[in-house]
């Protein structure tokens, strides 16, 4: 006899394979942080003083920035408060995703990859508000005169997590629509 039950997550988390290859995105996210922290310092090393480097001319430069506030340089004046809580939001956003990550059914790993670059970024991140009290960027992309705020790796690795969510929402959506057209 069988039943359609929904699984019970806490029974889930007391198996003992339940976390054995969540490991391997875990491993991936805290690679991510270690390149994310990596090139943090070699900026603050070789370009916090003014020596930016072209890589690639009209395109791509490499120049430190200190950014206090958020993305795309908003609330840069917030001051001590500031810091703290954007480190308590950030907290909050890493347990968050977190728990959404181990919620996550093994089969999902457009999701799974997406959380792993979620945590990558928000750890890498608040590492750097805690330390410092500002996050270090160093990327510039540009086309030309245009400038896109200057970014880091766990930037690049948020924005990536992100748009992996939104491509499963949309995907999922279709999909939905399609099971609904079938069915009716």
């Amino acid at each position: 006899m069988t039943t359609d039950r929904a699984p019970n997550p806490q029974s889930a988390i007391r198996n003992p394979h339940f976390a054995s290859w969540r490991i391997w995105y875990l491993l991936a996210a805290f690679g991510i942080y270690l390149v994310d922290q990596v090139t943090k310092a070699w900026a603050v090393r070789h370009l916090r003083l003014g020596q930016d480097r072209t890589i690639i001319s009209g395109l791509l430069d490499l120049a430190y920035a200190e950014n206090p506030g958020i993305a795309f340089g908003q609330l840069q004046n917030s001051g001590s408060w500031g810091r703290w809580a954007l480190a308590a939001l950030a907290s909050a956003a890493a347990v968050a995703v977190l728990t959404y990550f181990f919620r996550t059914p093994r089969s999902d790993d457009r999701i799974l990859g997406a959380c792993a670059l979620l945590l990558a970024g928000i750890a890498g991140n608040l590492t750097d508000r805690l330390r410092f009290g500002h996050v270090i960027d160093f990327i510039a992309l540009h086309a030309g005169d245009y400038y896109w705020p200057t970014f880091n790796v766990a930037d690049a690795s948020i924005c990536l997590g992100a748009g992996l969510l939104a491509l499963d929402l949309i995907l999922e959506g279709r999909k939905q629509k399609q099971q609904s057209a079938i069915s009716s």
